[in-house]
């Protein structure tokens, strides 16, 4: 896993953190484990990159 950004916002949440990893359950995974800890709450969120975006979206056409 590799931190690709990291930004503090105001708002609901203190902080935005982009993370890439190999797959999904790697993720999960790491992200469980933080929050076991108990001085994280998070949010995942997939997002999708323009070119993947129109790929889904040619399915519906």
């Amino acid at each position: 896993m590799k931190i690709v950004e990291e930004y503090w916002t105001m708002g609901a949440y203190d902080a935005v953190v982009i993370m890439e990893a190999p797959d999904d359950e790697t993720m999960n995974a790491f992200i469980l484990k933080v929050g076991s800890l108990g001085n994280l709450k998070g949010q995942t969120l997939r997002a999708f990159r323009r070119n993947e975006m129109e790929k889904i979206l040619a399915k519906i056409k």
